[in-house]
């Protein structure tokens, strides 16, 4: 990472993945389009777009059973947290999330994908 991250950047990283799967749990497709990072809002053009490739390709994400953040490091040049789900039917998966910090400080959501639990 170009600058190293304070205790409340890692915090509010923290916040933001917690907020967006909480709006996602509660069907605000809204709310989870605003903690995409603009890349990831033009990529997928609209709400509608964003919530069905959610559905489709990111169920444990979508509908978590429970979550737990693991380590902050660094991946292709983005700080990447490391998140554990457990999935509705009991699978755990690893997500990582690439963070983008924004003009206004913010932390918005660059991407995010699934690995397997021994890799990465």
């Amino acid at each position: 990472m170009s600058k190293e991250l304070t205790e409340t950047d890692r915090d509010a990283i923290r916040r933001v993945i917690i907020a967006q799967i909480e709006a996602f749990q509660s069907d605000d497709g809204i709310q989870a389009f605003l903690y995409a990072a603009p890349s990831i809002r033009q990529q997928f053009k609209s709400v509608g777009n964003f919530m069905r490739m959610v559905r489709s390709s990111y169920h444990a994400i979508y509908r978590p059973r429970s979550v737990l953040f693991g380590e902050l490091r660094e991946m292709q040049g983005f700080p990447a947290q490391v998140v554990f789900l457990m999935a509705q039917d009991g699978a755990i998966v690893k997500a990582v999330y690439l963070m983008q910090q924004q003009s206004s400080k913010d932390w918005r959501i660059a991407g995010c994908f699934l690995a397997p639990i021994d890799e990465i």
